[in-house]
């Protein structure tokens, strides 16, 4: 046997033929359907990408212990395990996180690995100058944008971009290995996701009338763009996806070509979803987790099995990968491991419910018809440690302030006897500002109604906690959670009905610029020039004493208030906003020509 997995980045589901999607040009992913078992009830696990890609190696959940981090070295991995049981395991890839502090003991478990540079602001191409970058509707800008148009320049043909080059690289491992047994190959490009940059014969595929600003880069927020500029990103997303699908079919032209079927697992999978102004938002990680982020499209091909063009209804999840694969080649999984083989011959259930979630945000759990979303019990959102042994973030190490009040903790039933340091944690987004929310799938696959039912509440509420209890969740979480660690769910546990006021509050529309006054000085002025201006400076430090002096603020570069705002209303609301508002254009009115500070 061999395995081959091609791995795509924020694929959304519901934009693929094979689920619905009916004006996306992905001819390849409809023919991958009909040569694969598809799985309708396949969900994620921790997010977002370094979390997955842990849960890809580990086969078991680690969001409540840690956000993005290494593997640890108490960690299964997929590609080591393989290599001890003889297994040849190659990695082709350009996610440019693999190869920053976060994510740097991924790809150096397989037996050999390639890298390919440029995707959304990878620090590859050296300009001290700043470049050329047109009018664009990005405002939360950051020093990958900077860069992003750097790289842009180097990748001006489709042979050229690292999508291109990570199935070349792919389709040369198969070309070279086609006739040996017993490997396992990860094509993993970075793709669809954002920034959404590809060639012209991809955009053609989605003629439409559009000239505003450039937008292939949504930030990470509430939708305020107009509807003309959103679907034009989404335009943009879709041609990003038919470059997808063409590297698809190579591949399954390759094992056409080479008679392939009879022996190769073919998995075909993404880590989560993106929101493309679907609820009003845009990309992921600063809202809940909905059904667009985190119901993921799986196609498998198990030759064991013989399931082509089939379905299964079965509740799946990315820790069903690794064990998947182990199957393939008879390797039991770890006792660690929590996913199990995916049922691609039968659709027998593997699970009574899954759970989902970000370090610090809502602790989610479906059964495949509900899902329940639990926010912290209260606006605090404490106590939140992280475990590790690897004190690292995405881009950088853990500061000495951080690291400061560290603690040894008791070793975790998966540490295998290894204590962890725990220190204090945060959380990109405080859930608190969404409330505890309950949907009911079957009438309503939208998400758009949250239901309040306290017995189906109390049944979902159990099932969270068991699964919190099997995946030996810290008792932090727990508290913070308002959840017991010992003992039943009861109805005092419930928080839907008692955070119901917050969750309507949330659901309410973004703030737009039309709703507030315009001029020099305003909730659209970037926020730097406001505090370099005395007096608007003043306005903000008497409303948001403590944000307008934070680091978070002033890194915001072009970033305005009302941006801000489309973030995080939790950090600043429409009722303080419209006051700073009123202010800046008193400040204007009575002092037109006040100097900077």
């Amino acid at each position: 046997m061999r395995a081959i997995m091609v791995m795509f980045d924020s694929l959304n589901r519901h934009m693929l033929p094979p689920y619905g999607g009916d004006w996306t040009h992905a001819p390849n992913f409809a023919r991958l359907a009909e040569r694969t078992t598809t799985f309708d009830n396949c969900w994620a696990g921790s997010m977002p990408c370094m979390p997955a890609r842990r849960e890809i190696h580990t086969g078991r959940y680690n969001f409540l212990h840690r956000s993005w981090g290494p593997l640890e070295p108490f960690d299964d991995s997929l590609p080591e395990l393989l290599r001890r049981a003889g297994v040849y395991s190659h990695l082709a890839s350009d996610h440019q996180h693999y190869w920053e502090d976060g994510g740097a003991t991924y790809h150096t478990r397989y037996d050999t690995w390639e890298f390919f540079r440029g995707q959304e602001g990878d620090p590859w191409k050296g300009h001290v100058a700043d470049p050329e970058i047109p009018e664009d509707l990005k405002r939360l800008r950051h020093r990958a944008y900077r860069q992003d148009w750097i790289n842009r320049r180097y990748l001006d043909t489709e042979d050229k971009q690292p999508q291109t080059l990570t199935f070349d690289a792919g389709l040369e491992f198969l070309h070279d290995n086609s006739a040996q047994d017993r490997w396992f190959l990860q094509i993993e490009t970075f793709d669809p996701h954002e920034p959404f940059f590809t060639q012209k014969q991809y955009k053609d595929l989605y003629p439409h009338d559009y000239d505003g600003p450039h937008f292939d880069w949504p930030d990470y927020k509430r939708v305020t763009e107009t509807e003309e500029q959103v679907q034009h990103a989404r335009y943009e997303y879709a041609a990003l996806l038919s470059m997808c699908d063409r590297s698809l079919g190579r591949v399954l032209d390759f094992m056409d070509e080479h008679a392939m079927w009879d022996d190769t697992l073919l998995i075909v999978n993404t880590d989560h979803g993106f929101l493309l102004g679907e609820k009003g938002w845009w990309a992921k990680s600063v809202q809940p987790w909905y059904n667009e982020l985190v119901r993921l499209p799986l196609f498998v091909w198990d030759p064991r099995a013989d399931a082509a063009g089939q379905r299964r209804g079965a509740l799946v999840q990315t820790i069903d990968l690794a064990p998947t694969i182990l199957d393939c080649f008879g390797i039991e999984p770890t006792p660690d491991m929590q996913g199990r083989p995916l049922p691609t011959a039968t659709d027998d259930p593997i699970r009574e419910a899954g759970l989902f979630g970000m370090h610090g945000g809502h602790v989610n759990v479906t059964d495949g018809r509900y899902v329940y979303m639990r926010a912290p019990a209260d606006p605090g959102n404490q106590p939140l440690h992280e475990h590790t042994l690897m004190p690292t973030h995405m881009r950088g190490r853990f500061s000495p302030a951080e690291l400061v009040d560290m603690e040894l903790a008791e070793p975790f039933s998966f540490t295998k006897g290894l204590k962890t340091i725990r220190v204090p944690g945060r959380a990109l987004i405080n859930a608190h500002q969404f409330g505890t929310l309950l949907f009911d799938l079957e009438t309503d696959p939208a998400q758009s109604n949250p239901i309040i039912d306290d017995t189906i509440e109390l049944r979902m509420a159990g099932l969270l906690v068991a699964l919190m209890r099997d995946t030996d969740a810290p008792h932090s979480q727990f508290e913070r959670l308002g959840l017991p660690t010992t003992g039943p769910v009861t109805t005092e546990h419930l928080l839907v009905r008692a955070q119901r006021e917050i969750a309507e509050q949330s659901a309410a529309p973004a703030p737009r610029p039309e709703d507030f006054p315009s001029g020099p000085l305003s909730v659209q002025t970037p926020i730097q020039e406001l505090l370099a201006h005395r007096a608007a400076g003043e306005v903000l430090r008497r409303h948001i004493p403590a944000f307008a002096d934070s680091e978070i603020l002033q890194a915001l570069t072009g970033a305005s208030l009302l941006d801000v705002a489309s973030v995080a209303r939790g950090l600043l609301t429409a009722e303080k906003l419209r006051a700073i508002a009123t202010d800046l254009a008193d400040i204007t009115r009575t002092a037109p020509s006040s100097t900077p500070a």
